[in-house]
């Protein structure tokens, strides 16, 4: 009898486990689910222009060196991206009622035209360029999430490309290049920095077909 009752307490035992780790792993979810609905992604406004750049000149100086087309984009960010009917966007965790900024690219327009910039279509190629995420949330997927909002931004105004130029270094940045479609050029055909050793595209109207 002793041994079906020691049987009985195991089993009772193991099935508050189960029912324990189940629990768990739904608050966990749960948590993740209102942390997404933390994480919000806005346009540009004079408040951010500061993060674009501290966020930007961080990862720059911790793999390479500042270079002028660095600066002239970084400490003049709407002559850079916004002027000319461009984007920058910043991610924003606004959890607990606060507001952090974590994350930031752009998206500059190319071969601008001089009439009516912002109108639908009018900007064929736009340059994904200076994004960043905060080291401490690296790994978060906040990087992909940006991205893709990017992505969507061209589509909306109709654009037909997006180009970026960046270092074969980079390694988690290229596999969330590559994971949306965007291709590597034999030729990088943008001398502007001296780190730049690699150019990608994508096809905005392989996507549409």
């Amino acid at each position: 009898m002793s041994g079906d009752k020691e049987k009985s307490q195991e089993a009772v035992q193991e099935t508050t486990k189960e029912t324990t780790k189940e629990t768990t792993k739904e608050t966990a979810q749960m948590i993740v689910q209102k942390n997404k609905s933390d994480i919000v992604i806005v346009g540009y406004q004079a408040k951010y222009a500061s993060y674009f750049a501290a966020l930007n000149y961080q990862w720059i100086t911790q793999f390479f060196a500042i270079e002028a087309e660095d600066r002239a984009a970084l400490d003049h960010p709407e002559a850079y991206a916004i002027d000319n009917g461009g984007e920058i966007f910043f991610i924003l965790d606004q959890t607990n009622g606060g507001e952090e900024v974590i994350g930031t690219a752009a998206m500059v327009p190319k071969e601008v035209p001089k009439k009516a910039p912002q109108a639908a279509g009018a900007i064929k190629v736009y340059e994904l360029a200076k994004m960043a995420v905060l080291p401490s949330r690296q790994g978060e997927g906040l990087g992909q999430m940006l991205l893709k909002h990017c992505i969507d931004f061209a589509h909306q105004r109709h654009g037909k490309q997006i180009i970026l130029t960046t270092n074969d270094m980079l390694k988690p940045a290229l596999t969330v290049y590559h994971k949306l479609g965007f291709k590597d050029l034999p030729v990088n055909p943008d001398s502007r920095y001296e780190r730049g050793n690699l150019a990608m595209v994508l096809d905005l109207r392989d996507e549409d077909d």
